[in-house]
């Protein structure tokens, strides 16, 4: 079966509501995976048919999963330190995709510290905790989210039924180095501090006499500072040109096969070099700021992290002034004394890796190579037990972000970016997470869906994929199941049209470019950045859609843009809704068409939660809107349809009576009849 090479166990099997053979229920150790089960069905129908009072333009569809993984906003507090991959910390608010961050990995018995990259940032508002540990720790974050704790992941705060999820309680400990310490900033103090280091342990700087035949004696006076890093060079020279002290850059010496090259700074004024001499005098009475930047350019010089931190030097005076700056600053250390012969003496840092995340934080060496943790196992003593989680009410704007790893490094603790989406209670499943953590997965849809399709009696009718949830949710890409539908419709000469939120269709833009009749439609509700993320949050970006759009009409495959739900009163200011059009326009889209948001069953009190949460001073206007029922009224759904075809001066058509796919999806074969078609979730 798919994935067996990152099966983590294969439970027992349970049988859904509305399949008549057991599923095999397994889980993955994948970042995306992570607390997420996929039951493999094998189903005896691919094609479903929509009921014939359903209001969408096509009969039949094929759906792959039930439950989507396009979902959900586990937030932290804007000011949360986030551990960066150069050694530095960013708080969370300020991060963006793109930025180069710390996960976790699990190789062996250990989870290890690897660089990954953010791939989505967003915020929202919402209620908000704060959880405290024994060491004093804190970390503001939605009920929600996810730490990682000695007992495995576990959220915040329970849901309304406790025994639904794992939550933090004080018999917990997480797992992490504890919170992180924070530089005041290159003040004066640090900066004379910071050269003192460097160009005591690497530079060379002096004035010389000599004698000149017939003449007086001559003074020389001389300043170099030669390195590998240019990081550590340029903040030097910098800092000194700040103290008005010029400096010319050369290059010391080429790279060889086993060197790197070196470049250097120098001057020899004498007034430059009797500036940077006073400028590094040791201080009488050294303050905690001097300490630190005297700490950061020894380092730089003279020091090493590979599992501990060390400064080597031959000079006694330079140890103990490392010694004593260590010692202001609050950290051990120890001598490492390698032996008399040439008098190098090494200082080692005691304390493990959160003492060498303290020191990268409060000191910030200036090269990046030697703040690396990469590969560091995660394990360390420091007491991150914890003491306390307090709510502190609603309406907190708390931001969250998606890694290539699935975890982050928040404040020093590990941290969890999830997902949630609604349910589908029909298979039995819970009505508050399980639509996105419980995917049913029909790994022989392919097979089946070809076999329906030779059938003699079949008419060749039009299949629409994605009514329901997206085949190209993330999942797709380690399941494959829509190459080998796009096989079937092709070679049984089956027209096809696909709506979908993500640009991985065009993975497969070969095989839809054989398909007869092929349309697709990419759904853009919003261009509008705080709208999208807390409607759509965990879908990719809506402009990624539209380079998606542009992408297929290049390639002669029809596609629109279908600018659903649209929600009054969130997204349906004209001038966001004139946006899209405008560059649905641009991307070629053949077709505009729009949706009005319904509400039906559980999706209705799922909107409504939202609503409460986010914009309750829309809950009057929208208990008007769907008194009746599911839909909006006719009034209100005409005003949406005009709105949504204000491009027709531009030669595009609205959707709403084409073939292309749309928002609702069918009645399935294997399950339980219902009374009406649903719509794709928003959460």
């Amino acid at each position: 079966m798919r994935w067996d090479d990152q099966q983590v166990e294969s439970e027992a099997t349970r049988v859904l509501p509305g399949y008549r053979e057991p599923a095999t229920v397994r889980t993955f150790d994948a970042p995306q995976a992570l607390q997420t089960r996929f039951y493999e069905v094998r189903s005896k129908s691919a094609l479903n048919r929509v009921p014939d009072r359903s209001r969408m333009p096509f009969r039949w569809t094929v759906n792959p999963y039930r439950g989507c993984t396009h979902a959900c906003s586990y937030c932290m507090g804007p000011q949360t330190p986030v551990l960066m991959a150069d050694g530095r910390t960013k708080a969370i608010a300020e991060l963006r995709a793109g930025d180069r961050i710390y996960g976790t990995k699990r190789e062996g018995r250990y989870r290890r510290y690897v660089t990954t990259e953010i791939v989505d940032h967003w915020s929202s508002i919402k209620p908000a905790f704060r959880v405290t540990l024994a060491d004093g720790t804190e970390l503001v974050a939605s009920g929600d989210h996810r730490f990682l704790t000695e007992r495995g992941w576990k959220h915040v705060r329970p849901t309304a039924r406790p025994e639904q999820r794992p939550y933090l309680t004080t018999a917990n400990t997480l797992m992490g180095t504890g919170r992180f310490a924070r530089s005041d900033g290159d003040w004066p103090d640090y900066r004379r501090g910071y050269l003192s280091g460097l160009i005591r342990g690497d530079g060379t700087i002096g004035t010389y006499s000599y004698d000149r035949p017939g003449r007086r004696r001559a003074d020389a006076h001389r300043f170099r500072l030669a390195l590998v890093d240019r990081e550590a060079l340029q903040r030097a020279r910098g800092y000194l040109a700040d103290m008005r002290v010029e400096t010319q850059e050369l290059a010391f010496s080429d790279a060889t096969a086993d060197r790197r090259a070196v470049r250097a700074i120098r001057t020899s004024s004498r007034d430059n070099v009797e500036a940077i001499t006073s400028l590094i005098r040791w201080p009488p009475s050294p303050r905690a700021e001097w300490c630190k930047g005297f700490l950061a350019g020894i380092f730089d010089g003279e020091g090493s992290y590979s599992g501990s931190l060390r400064i080597s030097n031959t000079c006694s005076e330079i140890i103990d002034w490392i010694i004593k700056s260590l010692r202001i600053l609050g950290f051990s250390s120890c001598i490492e004394d390698y032996g008399p012969t040439d008098g190098l003496r090494t200082v080692r840092l005691l304390g493990g890796l959160p003492a060498a995340l303290r020191f990268f934080h409060l000191t910030d060496p200036a090269i990046t190579r030697k703040r690396s943790i990469e590969g560091t196992a995660l394990k360390c003593s420091t007491d991150l037990s914890v003491s306390s989680v307090e709510p502190l009410g609603r309406g907190h704007q708390l931001f969250d972000i998606t890694t290539g790893t699935g975890d982050f490094i928040a404040n020093g603790v590990v941290s969890h970016n999830c997902f949630a989406r609604p349910t589908h209670t029909y298979l039995g499943l819970d009505a508050g997470r399980d639509f996105e953590r419980e995917i049913v997965v029909k790994v022989n849809v392919p097979e089946v869906l070809r076999a329906e399709l030779k059938r003699p009696s079949w008419r060749r009718e039009h299949v629409a994929l994605g009514t329901n949830t997206d085949p190209y949710q993330w999942v797709e890409s380690r399941y494959r199941l829509m190459p080998g539908v796009w096989e079937a419709l092709r070679d049984t000469d089956t027209p096809g049209s696909i709506l979908t939120k993500s640009p991985l269709l065009l993975r497969d833009l070969e095989l839809m470019r054989e398909v007869p009749g092929i349309r697709a439609n990419l759904s853009i509700p919003t261009l509008e950045e705080k709208a999208w993320r807390a409607t759509e949050p965990h879908t990719p970006h809506p402009r990624a859609r539209i380079e998606a759009v542009a992408e297929l009409n290049r390639n002669g495959i029809p596609c629109g843009v279908l600018i659903a739900p649209l929600m009054p009163g969130i997204n349906d200011d004209p001038s966001q809704v004139e946006a899209i059009l405008d560059l649905a326009h641009e991307a070629g889209a053949v077709d505009i068409g729009g949706l009005a948001l319904h509400l039906r069953g559980e999706v209705r009190a799922l909107f409504f939660d939202w609503l409460r949460e986010h914009r309750p001073e829309l809950i009057p206007r929208y208990e008007r809107l769907y008194a009746r029922g599911a839909y909006v009224p006719r009034a209100e759904g005409r005003r949406l349809s005009l709105l949504a075809r204000g491009g027709t001066g531009r030669g595009v058509k609205s959707l709403r009576g084409g073939a292309g796919a749309a928002v609702a999806p069918p009645e399935p074969i294997e399950e339980p009849a219902r009374t009406a078609f649903e719509q794709d979730s928003l959460f």
